[in-house]
């Protein structure tokens, strides 16, 4: 069983769910057909007594007869005449109809247990049973009550028998019928399984496809729908984009580390080419060796820097979240850095009171020092810096403002990018992770960073978090 497949799976499953259905309605047919073959047969007496009612008439003379009408039936009775209606010979669904009189003697008509039912007492609109020789028999008696007919009575009579050539032939069509049926729903349910697992096997296909040749670009095409099986193939869809998203952003970042990385080892190696080269003065060598501290510093801080935005983007449930005083936390940190006091710039830090919030301490306060730090790095000379927190019902807002150089408002939504440097700090120490850790940052925080920014007069950037 385990090794069939699932179409096959469903259609076995389905086939014996509706074998046993079938079973049982075929029970059931056979329960209720009996019931309503009998009701049948007992409302077919009855109604063929009361139509043969109206079949006989009663006449003092044979004058009195109008034999324009069909071919009808006389038997003298008493000191007239009854009129009988031909009519009354057929004989409808085996039910047979006899006149007699009180003492049940048999005028007309037909009697097939005759013999029988000679010592039955009439009972007038009553249904009696009786056995003949194995065979059961519904007896309908009706007392005639017209004008000259008081005595006599009408009787019917109709055998079981009628009603076990019905059954057998329900039985027969039964027998027929719900095997087609069933094989037609088997046939049915293969194909309606097939065509439901049809985009089952597009995804299986697309996935094989993707896992062997590495193309994370290729999707599941299943057309429109809005199905279980779409939803699902939409959600490969999206996990392959996010994927290869997540490749694209690897494959980049590891570009950009590398192209980061190729200028500072070039110049440390160009240095120490030069330096043993020949014998150098010791001015000479000095140079060098603080060209190469340089560069190693900022290869260190590169180096810092990606790991820390790595651990971020691949680790993030690394860092635990905490309840956070963030008016000391922002008020400690510009104490701190207050006190670089690069071109002369003054820090100013405006914080409101009693600010909670529940997040990760080294990453706000890393976030918080990368934009103050850009502040002081692109700030003009004898510039400020203003540092502000404050909250409502709905939010909490941290902004870092400067009167430095500003950015251009093409570039404003490229500053985010990892390594990205606008053309007036390619001359900086930054390594261009700042920002991009900022981002990564508000973003673990379910928050967002805002910038606002002219050139010449200076930058805003706001980090909005939810309250």
């Amino acid at each position: 069983m385990k090794s069939l497949s699932i179409r096959l799976k469903i259609t076995l499953w389905f086939s014996a769910v509706l074998v046993v259905v079938v079973f049982f309605t075929y029970l059931a047919v056979l329960s209720v057909s009996r019931q309503i073959i009998q009701k049948t047969i007992k409302d077919s007496l009855i109604e063929t007594v009361e139509n043969n009612v109206d079949e006989v008439e009663f006449y003092h003379s044979l004058d009195d007869i109008d034999s324009s009408n069909d071919v009808d039936h006389y038997v003298k009775y008493i000191d007239g005449y009854l009129e009988i209606d031909d009519d009354f010979l057929n004989h409808v669904n085996e039910v047979y109809t006899a006149l007699y009189k009180e003492d049940v003697t048999l005028l007309y008509g037909e009697n097939p247990i005759s013999k029988e039912t000679s010592n039955l007492k009439f009972s007038d609109s009553q249904i009696q049973q009786l056995t003949v020789k194995g065979t059961i028999y519904y007896i309908f008696d009706r007392k005639l009550s017209t004008l000259g007919l008081e005595s006599l009575w009408l009787r019917g009579v109709v055998s079981e028998a009628q009603g076990a050539m019905q059954m057998s032939n329900i039985t027969r069509l039964s027998l027929i019928i719900l095997p087609l049926l069933v094989l037609v729903a088997v046939t049915g349910g293969y194909l309606i399984a097939g065509s439901a697992l049809r985009p089952i096997r597009k995804i299986t296909d697309t996935a094989a496809q993707i896992g062997k040749g590495d193309d994370l670009k290729k999707r599941i095409e299943l057309g429109r729908g809005n199905d279980e099986l779409h939803q699902l193939a939409n959600s490969f869809n999206d996990m392959f984009q996010r994927l290869d998203d997540s490749f694209e952003t690897e494959r980049q970042f590891t570009s950009d580390a590398s192209h980061e990385l190729r200028t500072p080892i070039s110049v440390i190696t160009a240095q120490c080419d030069f330096s043993l080269e020949e014998p150098r003065d010791a001015e000479a060598y000095e140079k060098a060796l603080r060209v190469i501290q340089r560069q190693s510093k900022k290869m260190s801080k590169l180096v810092n820097d990606m790991l820390n935005f790595t651990r971020l983007e691949t680790r993030a449930d690394s860092y635990v979240r905490e309840p956070i005083d963030l008016t000391e936390l922002v008020s400690s940190t510009c104490s701190d850095m207050a006190y670089i006091q690069e071109n002369n710039i003054t820090l100013k830090c405006e914080a409101e009171a009693n600010v909670k919030f529940h997040g990760n301490r080294e990453l706000l306060s890393r976030l918080l020092v990368n934009l103050i730090s850009n502040a002081y790095r692109y700030g003009n000379e004898n510039g400020h810096i203003l540092v502000r927190l404050k909250s409502n019902e709905q939010e909490i807002a941290l902004s870092v403002s400067d009167d430095g150089i500003g950015i251009a408002k093409e570039e404003q939504n490229k500053i985010f990018r990892r390594f990205y440097q606008t053309d007036n700090s390619r001359t900086s120490a930054g390594t261009g992770l700042g920002l991009s850790m900022v981002y990564e940052i508000a973003q673990f925080h379910k928050g967002e960073i805002r910038v606002e920014s002219e050139l010449h007069r200076g930058s805003t950037f706001t980090l909005i978090l939810p309250n």
